[in-house]
This record gives structure tokens, sequence and C-alpha cells, in this order.
């Protein structure tokens, strides 16, 4: 039986995660919008320091802290995809996707299967059903158990997904995830695979227990109301309303979570954030406290589907393997 819930949860959620990767990618994109006026710009430095000492050797008199460099228009959801198929190319909309399905395979499995697993245990044996308490409280520790599995695989998505807006001699260039994984480690060190876990394990745990938590209750009200049977209606239903609670939810620490994971590391010089809580300042201190609902309308876009994708395809994968692995 445990082996079967991980097995359903697994297929169920590469499907769903492969399936909205593009809706993923945007958010990420917009997530770190607004990012490039507040962190130091080594290019940028440079420059500065260049017209200092043209300043100073009496060439010009322009002060060099008087440059600067406008931040790119912040834009829509719409208008970013468009961006990235017209200077990308269609491709770039699923960069990073071989990561995104190691993710799920690694993140997703652990934390469907071992869901199910405990709501199994702790479930009423007369009823079937679980009290709400208790599957917030699976949904926990299933979404930071799977966190921690899958933190490499999460940190080289965010990585491939955010690529594509650097200048390209600033760019990564990662081949796979696998190729990701790889020079992270010999570049960072093995720990480096871990970075952000701490935000991805804080972001798992809240998606996770109002996600599967939610979905569960839902579906519960809906049968025992008798609102209707128990088929696609009540499976897109349930798990559409889900994914919105999630996405309210989660999105604050997702944003910190893609910065953090993103910020690039210069050998001997200070990391643009030292941590979760200082992103979350700079962040607030430079853009305003809505920064940590940036790419909301595509999280909502992305996780309402996946949301949809993932119990629809569970629920299809239980009945096929109903019999099967048991």
């Amino acid at each position: 039986m445990g082996i079967k819930s991980f097995v359903e949860g697994g297929i169920a959620s590469i499907v769903a995660g492969a399936s909205t990767h593009p809706l993923d990618l945007i958010k990420v994109r917009m997530q770190l919008q607004g990012e490039e006026a507040h962190l130091p710009n080594p290019a940028l430095q440079a420059c500065r320091q260049t017209i200092a000492l043209n300043s100073t050797a009496g060439y010009i008199s322009v002060p060099a802290a008087t440059i600067h460099v406008a931040p790119p228009p912040r834009v829509g959801l719409v208008s970013v995809g468009v961006r990235i198929v017209q200077t990308e190319g269609v491709a770039a909309l699923f960069s990073g996707v071989s990561a995104t399905v190691l993710r799920q395979t690694l993140y997703s499995t652990t934390r469907m299967g071992l869901y199910d697993v405990l709501k199994t245990k702790w479930s009423d044996p007369d009823s079937g059903n679980m009290p709400l308490t208790r599957k917030i409280v699976a949904g926990l520790i299933a979404g930071a158990v799977g966190a921690a599995v899958g933190n490499p695989a999460d940190l080289a998505m965010v990585r491939m997904q955010a690529d594509g807006r650097l200048p390209f001699d600033q760019r990564r260039n990662y081949k796979s995830v696998f190729d990701a994984i790889t020079q992270m480690t010999k570049q960072e060190g093995v720990t480096s695979l871990w970075r952000g876990s701490a935000l991805t394990v804080n972001r798992a745990m809240i998606v996770t227990a109002s996600q599967l938590a939610s979905y569960d209750q839902i579906k519960e009200v809906i049968l025992e109301k008798g609102v209707m049977g128990d088929g696609i209606g009540t499976h897109v239903a349930a798990s559409f309303a889900a994914g919105f609670v999630a996405a309210v939810a989660s999105n604050p620490i997702d944003v910190i979570k893609t910065r953090v994971m993103n910020m690039k590391v210069e050998a001997g010089a200070a990391p643009p954030y030292s941590g979760a809580i200082d992103c979350a300042m700079k962040t607030v201190r430079a853009e305003g406290p809505l920064a940590l609902y940036k790419g909301f309308i595509p999280t909502i876009s992305r996780q309402g589907p996946f949301t949809v994708v993932l119990f629809v395809t569970l629920e299809q994968v239980r009945k096929l393997l109903k019999d099967f692995l048991s």
C-alpha cells in the first residue's frame, strides 16, 4: 500500500509539473523583477569606478554617484511570456523542464506518498475520513520531508528558469539538471545544493498542508452534502479551490526562496543576501510589502491548473492501479 501511494503520487506530480512548466517559469521571472534596482551590479560598479578615475584625472566632471541604470519596466504575465518567446524562442518556455521532472520525482513523489501513508494510518477506520487538524499535520510533515529530499533539483530548476534573463556573459548555461547539480557541486560545494533549503522546507510545508488538506476537506464536504458525485466535476472543483488556497499561503515565501536560490555568490565577496530574513527586509524596503506577492497572477494561474491536473490525474491513476502493487 505504501509503495502504491508513492507511485501514484509521483506519476500525477510529474504529469502536472511538466504540463504547467511554462507558467512556473514566467512566475519565477516575475518574482525576480525589480531585484536589479537594489542589488550590487559588478558591471555598473566597474563603470562608476572608471568614471570616478577619469573625473579625478580631469577628463570629465560628472560625479560617479549620479550615474544610474534604470531597471527594466515591470510587466505582467502575458507580456513576460511574449518577451521570453521573442527574445529567447518558444523552447525557452521549457527551460529547466528536466529539473522540474527531477524535482517532482524527488519532492512531490515523497510528499504525496508520505501524506497518503499518514492519511491511511490516521483516518477513522469506519468513515475513512480524517479530521482537518490531522490533515494539516500530515501535510506539514510530508512537505518538510519532500522538500529536504528535492532541494537540489528545486535549486537547479530556479537557476535554469532564471538564466535567460541574465546578460549572455553572466549566464550559467546549464545543459541539463544533472549538469547544473554537477557544476554547482564543483564551483560552490556540495552544501550549496541545499541553499535556501529552510525556505524550501517552509514553503513545502505550507503548500502541502494547504493544498492536500484543502483538497481532501473540500472533496469530503462536496460528497457529504451531495452536491456532486465522486467524479471529474468534484475532483476539478476541489482541486482548483485547493490550488487557490495554496497560492495565497505560499507566495511570499516563494518570492524569497526564488531570490535566495538565484543569487550569485562571487568568490571573496559578500553574498547579496545573508539569509531569508535579510532578503525579505531588503525586498520590502526597496520594493514595498506587495513585492512579496510578485508573480501571484502566474502563481495562481499555474497553481490552479497544476493542482487540477495533479488531483485529476491522481484519481485516474488510482483507478488504473487499483489492483496493482497492492
